[in-house]
């Protein structure tokens, strides 16, 4: 053996005990003499890599490859250098070309999958963590790593007994326990995966990233306090992860404390002005506040960083129907967008044919949401949903609800078919839904959270609706019908949609009156010493010209109070601001009445305070709408262009209250300011207006249902 062969030898040796710097010393003082020995020209880049010094290695480990091109190991270990360095593309091809030189090495096939995994090629990833484990079954990381791609694919029982495989290999791995109880919480599992998180915990101390997780399962399991609690220790162990202060943020949003909320979401954007997800959960909070043209601006930032990111680019979408000045064409043209960049690829996956459809079989509907329970949406689709079950519709409900209830029990005793779609990705829920035969799919979410539209775009049924829930066109070329009413698109509207509108012929939706809901009570301005005005919306609804126009009401009515009440409004911060605003009108803070999150049926008798209720705009209110009526409490209302702006339009018409419906701003406020100074026509109004709206079209589920069956039934393939 040569001096050289031996000073090398002697150098591994060094190496592979951990003794980096004298390897590299040794690897350096072999190239002195001969440069173009391509083993330590490797090995020093290693050293270089594991050091963390990437420039330096790229080179080295480049130049060995030149020197020797045909040793597969260092086109992998270049893979591993461009990972580092993010040069993803680069990294693929250097690990794709370690496989092809030799397939058989487990490693090089568990380096692609790392590879396509952080290109979000899951599907691909996953395929070569398989052929890994093929070739090395008991490579704990590839178990690992597998796992983590199938809760990326929505693969969540899959992904979990790949963590159990990867524990049975290293049972005393923090890191794995903890995959494992993402996976758990994933499957709604909260118990297991707060257990799972605490033995991570165990194993390793102050392992924030598991802390971090606790905090998650804590939260879904609306155990707020426990869960801010984890959250705040996590950024006293690691003060610059920003996710911990963007998951603080969520639970501090979820708990009420919306001024603080920002700021940890400030924080998660400074700490990583990279990441979509900082700027669209700073965009979401500062909405919920009414502080559009900032929220605007934050899920703006997000697409211009992730533009390929179909959930952001949704929820901007479902924000820009708040901004003042939302106008049809805008809104239009921002829906074709999403259809562009997320849906328009899509259609080469659409079926080539559909099961042919017997004319005199039960027709089969099937419904997806995220809704299917205590929800506005579940509360205007259940009777329908159910009276099409009794007149003989096979009903299949794909739900992709995390927390259920009695009403989520309702649909699925009316569903002949009940399929947990949060458990399955996009691809996977619109090849269950074409198995399913079904003949007509309809959305019950548009862009609003938790939608499945991908799915949609893939066409699973031969003809797909969208309906209760959507906030006007989706967008979608793979969406045939939009069920509206004349009031909620009149004629003449019908071009600012990509589907085709679809009138029912009196009401869109059909309201069950809460069975909760106590009896209405006399008119509290008789005794209450003036009237009480309210608005029990979504604060993102309440812009400056929304309190602009109630405050001259407010100060033309002598005496009279505004109720405010939502889930947000017992933050003091919020108070204050909305207090400040007013009083910039004119409007003093002591005739302001603010109130947070109730049950429902205290929310419902907190109607027994109020005299009149003033709708939103331009969006409207929705079921707020139709509780107040049912309350005996009239809604006056200013219907805008925009379909989110004519919901309660709509509710009033088929209610039989149009003297409530406003030609203008103008005349919004001498119909408020009426009907503030004639109390015995309030009181009779309010006396009546139950049983008004019990006999109308807006709560008679036979009538509808009849008119909704008739529709569909036309709209069916043939």
């Amino acid at each position: 053996m040569s001096t050289i062969d031996n000073d090398f030898q002697l150098a591994v040796t060094q190496h592979r005990a951990g003794h980096l710097h004298a390897a590299e010393h040794a690897y350096s003082a072999i190239l002195q003499v001969a440069p173009n020995h391509a083993g330590a020209r490797h090995l020093r880049g290693v050293i270089a890599y594991q050091s963390g010094r990437y420039a330096e290695a790229l080179d080295d480990i480049r130049r060995a490859i030149v020197l020797e091109p045909d040793v597969a190991g260092f086109h992998s270990n270049l893979g591993l250098v461009a990972l580092a360095l993010g040069r993803l593309d680069d990294a693929v091809g250097a690990f794709r070309q370690a496989v092809a030189m030799q397939p058989e090495v487990a490693e090089f096939h568990y380096n692609l999958g790392n590879g396509l995994k952080a290109q979000k090629r899951f599907d691909e990833a996953a395929a070569c963590y398989h052929r890994a484990l093929e070739r090395k079954p008991d490579h704990a990381d590839a178990h690992n790593n597998l796992g983590n791609t199938l809760r990326e694919l929505k693969q969540f029982e899959s992904a979990l007994a790949e963590f159990d495989l990867a524990l049975a290999l290293r049972p005393h791995s923090a890191e794995i326990h903890n995959n494992r109880a993402n996976a758990l919480n994933d499957l709604c599992r909260r118990d297991e995966a707060i257990a799972a998180c605490r033995r991570a915990l165990a194993i390793q101390p102050g392992f924030y990233a598991a802390l971090n997780n606790l905090g998650n399962a804590l939260k879904e399991e609306k155990r707020l306090d426990e869960a801010i609690e984890c959250y705040r220790q996590v950024i006293q162990l690691a003060p610059g992860f920003a996710e911990g202060h963007g998951n603080l943020g969520l639970a501090l949003s979820d708990h009420g404390f919306l001024n603080e909320a920002v700021q940890c979401h400030r924080r998660a954007v400074e700490l990583n002005p990279a990441a979509a997800e900082a700027h669209s959960r700073l965009g979401n909070v500062l909405m919920v506040q009414g502080r559009h043209a900032e929220g605007d601006a934050s899920y703006r930032r997000a697409l211009e960083l992730d533009p390929g990111d179909a959930t952001t680019h949704s929820s901007y979408l479902f924000w820009r129907g708040y901004l003042p000045g939302a106008s049809l064409a805008g809104l239009a043209a921002d829906h074709a967008a999403w259809n562009q960049i997320h849906a328009h690829s899509l259609k080469a996956a659409w079926p080539a044919r559909y099961s042919p459809r017997d004319a005199h079989s039960p027709l089969r509907i099937g419904f997806v949401s995220g809704d299917f329970g205590r929800h506005p949406v579940g509360y205007f689709a259940i009777r329908p949903v159910e009276a099409l079950a009794q007149a003989g519709c096979q009903i299949a409900c794909y739900s992709a609800r995390f927390r259920n209830d009695d009403l989520t029990s309702r649909f699925r005793a009316a569903s002949q078919v009940w399929r947990e779609a949060r458990l399955l990705s996009d691809p996977s829920l619109a090849d269950q839904i074409h198995a399913d035969r079904i003949d007509i799919l309809c959305d019950l979410s548009g862009h609003s959270a938790g939608n499945r539209l991908p799915v949609f775009a893939r066409k699973p049924a031969p003809v797909q609706i969208t309906w209760i829930g959507s906030e006007g066109t989706t967008g979608l070329e793979a969406i045939d019908y939009l069920l509206a009413d004349q009031f909620l698109i009149p004629p003449g509207a019908e071009s600012y949609y990509r589907e085709t509108v679809v009138r029912l012929p009196e009401t869109y939706v059909c309201y069950e009156p809460p069975l909760e809901a106590p009896a209405c009570g006399p008119l509290p301005a008789l005794t209450r010493g003036g009237v009480t005005f309210s608005s029990f919306n979504n604060l993102a609804k309440i812009n400056a010209s929304v309190i602009a126009t109630w405050a001259k009401i407010l100060n033309r009515v002598a005496n009279s109070r505004l109720a405010l009440k939502y889930r947000w409004l017992n933050d003091p911060t919020v108070q204050n601001r909305l207090q400040t605003e007013f009083e910039a009108h004119g409007v003093s803070g002591d005739r302001l009445e603010f109130s947070g999150w109730q049950p429902h049926a205290e929310m419902l008798a907190r109607y027994q305070t109020i005299d009149i209720a003033l709708d939103t705009y331009p969006f409207v209110g929705g079921a707020t709408t139709c509780e107040a009526l049912w309350m005996g409490v009239p809604v006056v209302t200013f219907p805008g262009e925009t379909f989110a702006g004519r919901h309660s339009f709509s509710y009033l018409m088929n209610a039989g209250c149009p003297d409530l419906v406003a030609r203008s701003i103008d005349d919004y406020i001498e119909l408020a300011v009426r009907l503030a100074h004639d109390l015995p026509g309030l009181a009779r109004l309010r006396a009546q207006l139950r049983d008004q709206m019990h006999r109308s079209p807006l709560c008679d589920a036979p009538r509808f249902a009849a008119h909704l069956l008739e529709t569909l039934h036309a709209l069916a393939p043939r």
